[in-house]
């Protein structure tokens, strides 16, 4: 037997509903599992108490005008990989679990026969941080990394290029809580470049020991 017009209405709405029913379930769903992302405690910190400390300071009348970080730069020289390819595996991997970025290897441009290195050859790995991931690189190397430096007593000051810029060498990988000792086969370093906006050494001084970096004081020094 053929439907009514009203038999069809009452099935198109008992469909509808049902629908609808599914609809505010699979959203429910989606609301419970929706991921907040976690706040950046040093981006709070600069912005609630580092911000205003330097423009009293340095008497800025912008906000726009003081320092802050731009970028880091981890580089790893592997030159016992002209002999030993494996090593740049092994840096790689080790980087990536330090920084949580895939490293860039780097290649020579030039061949030198005296350290029997050829053009093209992989030499270098490096690693350039911004934004979240270069706050949170830099939270970990303050407050975890460096202490865990052996006979560790600071930090020098001349280690500034004259812009702004900070560099920082690291003897051992093992200093990094993601690498694990008893798997590590061979002690390798990287310098460490924290780039600032800030336009002199002064700036860049202030902002990074404002951040917690552990600088030798003037006694020390002495």
């Amino acid at each position: 037997m053929a439907k009514s017009k009203e038999e069809r209405k009452k099935v198109k709405q008992q469909e509808e509903e049902v629908k609808s029913k599914k609809g505010d379930k699979k959203s429910s769903k989606e609301q419970e599992f929706i991921e907040e992302k976690v706040p950046i405690r040093l981006l709070e910190i600069y912005r609630k108490t580092i911000v205003p400390e330097l423009m009293k300071k340095f008497n800025y009348k912008n906000v726009m005008q003081v320092p802050k970080l731009k970028k880091i730069c981890i580089n790893a020289g592997v030159g016992a990989a002209v002999s030993d390819p494996k090593l740049i595996e092994m840096t790689v991997k080790d980087m990536e679990a330090i920084t949580g970025q895939h490293p860039v290897v780097v290649k020579a441009k030039r061949s030198v026969s005296n350290f029997k290195l050829r053009a093209g050859m992989n030499i270098a790995v490096r690693v350039t941080l911004r934004n979240a991931r270069m706050y949170e690189f830099f939270d970990k190397l303050v407050n975890i990394s460096i202490p865990r430096i052996r006979d560790f007593r600071g930090l020098s000051d001349k280690s500034f290029d004259g812009r702004g810029n900070y560099t920082l060498g690291v003897k051992e990988q093992i200093i990094f809580p993601e690498i694990n000792v008893d798997t590590v086969t061979r002690i390798s370093g990287m310098d460490i470049t924290i780039v600032t906006t800030a336009k002199t050494d002064e700036e860049a001084y202030e902002l990074l020991k404002l951040f917690g970096f552990p600088f030798l004081t003037k006694q020390q020094n002495n």
